[in-house]
């Protein structure tokens, strides 16, 4: 959590500043934005755009706070406030050490929750409180005052607690291990679940290429992610990960949400392997490092928000309502006070010189998500979008009224973009209405516009919502594909029948483009020559006699393995992960039967921040992500040669997937 008037280190904000928007700036000569309505993402849940209270916020819950959350299109609201939970004892409202402000309590924030119309995730007390005190509070809300509470959180940020050094949460339990959290995680389950079936228990996980992701501390058997998933995986229903980037520039904070994709992915994977099934993803605390109260935090959440939408995050809730000032700087042209509310605290700084505006004046991340909101609702499903300017970020949301939304962020705090869209799979009317939010603005602005083109103001965000040019009755949508009996080479899909009659089409993604695998009227499709260890996401579309054609499936992923058996193995293995880098060591087997005086292996990193720093009993070297390793012995056949390096990463630290031995492929074990 980010606590009031208080901001870690890691993220305390410099003074650099953005460019002012120069007047007079030339404007871009052009943006072509692609848009596919057939390659379907994933569907936004109902709790989708979120945000947290806390009760040391004395306007939690009033009628003026819930108005301005529901006209923000917030559907969920998190209680009772970050590393508050674990010291918060919801039946007499105290948190011993903590500030507990008046009309904080549970009842007064159901109260905000309803006129607001959203839904509540509430933070049941692991630090100090007991399994029983938690079934207690779902008997509360749940039996006694119907509230109908469906998601409850075990505890929040545990991994603070001191087991890997630093210790910001409470934690009075003789061990502070993963296994003990896990352990008595599934308790709580046990004790709030015999309460009410039906509620969802989710478990703190860490997120991945995120401290203290990838550490095993002493005495334990794994990564707090794995040790957690192992024991506590198969009885909670969700996994709970929180995120702050850092960045102290616009540039660099709003480059982040390119690490969205991985930790996600890596989460669910963790969940496969560990918990043995598809664990859904709560992203319960987000913030940004620069410029909370101004444009790059209004651009950095609309762009985090939908990319977590479009894979498949059920909430994300934005840390926090109100928190306080805690310095200023002109960001942009605009005061930023450092405060990671979405509304003033009408707060002072200590030296009272400066001040925030009146009580609950929104600031810009306030904007974006009424802008998210109104862009991609529940039911509405994400489709793959791409803009040819990498300052442009540029998300599509197929409605389920038959419309189409699209999200553009223009990062350039300089120049204006004139964009040109197209459209796959999707004929727009020639007219649309235009949301506008530019840098400084109190609002969102309505106009009229077309659907081909627009121009983005420096700094802004804009959503195109577009009805379509004719429609027509269309099949109903498939649903997600299931990927079985996969190899290096081929894989089986496989699916529940829709409507009769009509033939299923099999499409692959490749970035904002679909090629198609090929159709049938049956329920499984296999595919074949395809290429060892690549990852794919395949979408189905119904087509009926007519040549109607339905909205695309939900996506299924999967990745192929490498050969069974090769002239070479590999084996690679992250042996002492500190953080933000590592030992690896990678041992390569020749299963020839040809000695090899000379060789070289090579893969590529997943990501570009991923790097070797340095190697021994080989030549290491990297270009860009590729990296290249040259042995200083002939390698016998049956002979390994182990070989090891010095790792770093800034963000999810996805190992690579497949290794080349003079360029034939290996058996990666």
């Amino acid at each position: 959590m980010r606590t009031r008037l208080t901001v870690l280190p890691a993220l305390v904000l410099l003074a650099a500043q953005l460019a002012v928007p120069r007047a007079g700036a030339e404007a871009d000569p052009g943006v072509t934005v692609a848009v596919n309505a057939r390659a379907g993402l994933e569907t936004v849940s109902d709790t989708a755009v979120g945000a947290n209270h806390a009760i040391w916020d004395t306007t939690l819950g009033t009628p003026e706070v819930a108005d301005l959350m529901k006209g923000a299109g917030v559907q969920a609201l998190r209680y009772p406030g970050g590393s508050y939970s674990d010291i918060y004892h919801w039946r007499d409202h105290t948190a011993p050490g903590g500030y507990v402000a008046p009309n904080t309590d549970f009842d007064h924030f159901m109260a905000g929750v309803r006129r607001a119309g959203a839904k509540p995730i509430v933070t049941a007390n692991y630090g100090t409180g007991t399994p029983q005190e938690a079934a207690d509070w779902v008997r509360y809300a749940n039996v006694e005052k119907r509230y109908g509470v469906r998601y409850w959180e075990i505890g929040n940020e545990l991994y603070g607690n001191g087991h890997y050094g630093s210790a910001w949460e409470a934690d009075d339990h003789p061990e502070k291990t993963p296994a003990e959290y896990a352990t008595i995680v599934k308790q709580y389950a046990e004790a709030m679940k015999a309460v009410d079936p039906t509620i969802k228990v989710g478990a703190v996980l860490t997120t991945p290429g995120d401290w203290p992701d990838g550490i095993v501390a002493a005495g334990d058997a794994g990564t707090w992610n794995e040790v957690v998933l192992s024991i506590a995986g198969p009885v909670v229903d969700f996994g709970i990960v929180h995120w702050y980037p850092t960045g102290s520039t616009g540039p660099e904070s709003l480059s982040k949400t390119n690490r969205i994709a991985d930790f996600v992915r890596m989460t669910r994977e963790q969940a496969t392997r560990y918990a043995h099934k598809d664990l859904p993803i709560a992203l319960t605390e987000v913030n940004t490092s620069y410029g909370m109260n101004t444009q790059p935090g209004a651009l950095f959440a609309a762009d985090a928000f939908a990319t977590l939408l479009e894979n498949g995050v059920f909430t994300v809730d934005w840390w926090n309502v109100h928190n306080g000032p805690t310095s200023f700087s002109t960001i942009a042209g605009q005061p930023d006070y450092a405060d990671f509310g979405l509304l003033s605290s009408a707060g002072c700084l200590a030296d009272g010189t400066i001040c925030q505006p009146a009580l609950n004046t929104p600031f810009a991340p306030y904007h974006a998500l009424a802008m998210t909101s109104r862009f991609a609702g529940p039911g509405d499903q994400l489709v793959q979008a791409a803009a040819s300017d990498p300052l442009v970020k540029v998300h599509a949301s197929r409605k389920r009224d038959g419309g189409l939304a699209v999200l553009l962020v223009n990062q350039d705090p300089d120049a204006a973009k004139p964009v040109t869209l197209d459209y796959t799979g999707y004929t727009p009317a020639a007219s649309a209405r235009v949301l506008s939010y530019t840098n400084g603005a109190t609002g969102i602005t309505t106009t009229t516009g077309g659907s081909a083109t627009v121009t983005l103001p420096p700094y802004s965000l804009t959503t195109l919502t577009l009805r379509p040019k004719a429609s027509t009755a269309a099949p109903s949508t498939p649903a997600r594909p299931t990927a079985a009996a996969v190899t290096d080479r081929e894989a089986t899909l496989t699916w529940t029948p829709t409507s009769p009659g009509v033939k299923y089409e099999v499409h692959r993604q490749v970035g904002t483009t679909t090629e198609q695998w090929g159709e049938t009227t049956g329920t499984s499709f296999t595919v074949h020559n395809l290429t060892p260890g690549t990852r794919y996401t395949v979408n189905l579309i119904a087509r009926d006699n007519a040549g109607r054609v339905s909205w695309s499936s939900p996506p299924a992923t999967f990745t192929t393995t490498t050969p069974p058996t090769s002239t070479c193995a590999v084996t690679f293995t992250d042996t002492n992960d500190w953080g933000n880098g590592y030992v690896g060591a990678v041992d390569i087997t020749n299963t020839g039967t040809t000695s090899l005086d000379t060789w070289t292996l090579a893969f590529t990193w997943p990501t570009t921040w991923q790097q070797v720093t340095s190697g021994w009993n080989a030549t290491w070297t990297q270009t860009g992500t590729a990296v290249q390793v040259a042995g200083t012995a002939p390698l016998a056949p049956g002979a390994t040669a182990n070989t090891g390096f010095v790792g770093a990463y800034q963000g999810p630290n996805a190992p690579p997937t497949t290794f080349t031995l003079n360029g034939t492929l290996c058996t990666t074990r």
